[in-house]
């Protein structure tokens, strides 16, 4: 699981608790390990690798535990030095903040640094205690190392449940946004603007990480060092597959609709003002009930019902609508759709007339 997938897993009954308990086991065989070990009478380093590391997408804790193990490693050095080198703390505690940052933003990943350096790197130049360092080092392998090897098999996430379930967020965010979109047509408004895209990326990257999820169980890849343990449910790759050819078109669809609402609606409300009709586009206004159908095939479709009904009715409704505005920029404008109706008719049963 990866990104919206783990997210709308993660909202699914009994999935917050057996977090909760997979952190706490994690945390508190670390606690007892270390202490076993002797390497301080209080390794709360050993706890924070379950607390920052232990998240829904499963195959991201070896990559984030190799993270924090190489902060940890950086910042430990980097304080030590500065420390035997430095001992003056008005010259010492800024060469550790500016050499925390630097070695944060160079062990980072774009958009993402390693924060662990310099939070590191600060503990140890605060802690002045001999030993210290080493122990923060030790106490940190002990919580990754469960992390990594223990966490995997304490309730490891369903994938083909969260395919399912990131198929759902993506099916129920679709019907949302069209019905909106026929709403706003039928009203003889322009299309959301712009501002509304970074909101609705997530949705679009559903169906893919969705998919993503399905085909690592398919082949055996349940969670690091585990295996599927049951067959995928009847029809949901088929389904999987529409929702990402889909995401595609009606992302194409949306984009037209803007930029045609942009360019061609005579009257557009000031920046900041409500929304006002001005003289309607009748091509924009005769594509509500269109997009209303092609949303009701759809539906059905990633529901796994017969839409054959829903498609006959947006196919017939895509012929009139050609018929009565045969020009190049409405073509351009149903494409989107027309390509949904494509899609769908390609997943109908091979029997279906």
């Amino acid at each position: 699981m990866s990104g919206p997938v783990a997210v709308a897993y993660a909202a699914l009954p009994g999935a917050r608790l057996r977090s909760a308990a997979r952190l706490v086991l994690c945390a508190s065989v670390s606690w007892y390990l270390c202490l076993w070990w002797g390497t301080s009478t209080a390794p709360v380093p050993a706890v924070l690798p379950a607390v920052l590391i232990l998240r829904e997408d499963v195959y991201a804790w070896p990559r984030l535990g190799w993270e924090r193990l190489a902060g940890v490693l950086v910042g430990v050095v980097l304080s030590s030095v500065v420390l035997h080198w430095l001992p003056d703390p008005a010259w010492s505690f800024p060469a550790v903040l500016i050499s925390g940052c630097a070695g944060m933003y160079l062990l980072g990943r774009p958009g993402a640094p390693n924060q662990q350096v310099l939070i590191t790197a600060l503990m140890v130049y605060a802690t002045a205690v001999p030993g210290y360092p080493l122990a923060r080092v030790e106490e940190t392998l002990v919580g990754i190392a469960v992390v990594v090897l223990l966490g995997p098999l304490l309730w490891p996430p369903d994938p083909y449940r969260s395919a399912a379930a990131g198929l759902d967020g993506y099916r129920a965010d679709v019907r949302e946004l069209l019905g909106a979109t026929a709403g706003r047509l039928e009203r003889g408004l322009a299309a959301p603007g712009p501002a509304a895209l970074p909101e609705r990326a997530r949705m679009w990257l559903r169906p893919q990480a969705a998919q993503d999820a399905f085909q690592r169980a398919a082949a055996g890849r349940v969670a690091p060092g585990r295996r599927a343990g049951r067959p995928p449910p009847d029809g949901l790759d088929g389904r999987l597959a529409l929702a990402v050819r889909t995401a595609l078109t009606l992302q194409y669809f949306g984009q037209e609709l803007r930029e045609r609402s942009r360019t061609d609606s005579p009257v557009r409300p000031a920046p900041g003002a409500p929304d006002a009709p001005g003289a309607p586009d009748p091509a924009l206004l005769a594509l509500a009930p269109l997009v209303r159908a092609t949303a009701a095939a759809l539906d059905a479709a990633l529901l796994g019902r017969d839409f054959t009904a829903d498609l006959d009715r947006a196919r017939a409704l895509d012929t009139a609508h050609r018929e009565a505005h045969p020009g190049r920029h409405d073509a351009v404008l149903r494409a989107g759709l027309h390509l949904t109706h494509e899609a769908l008719a390609d997943h109908l049963p091979a029997d279906t007339p």
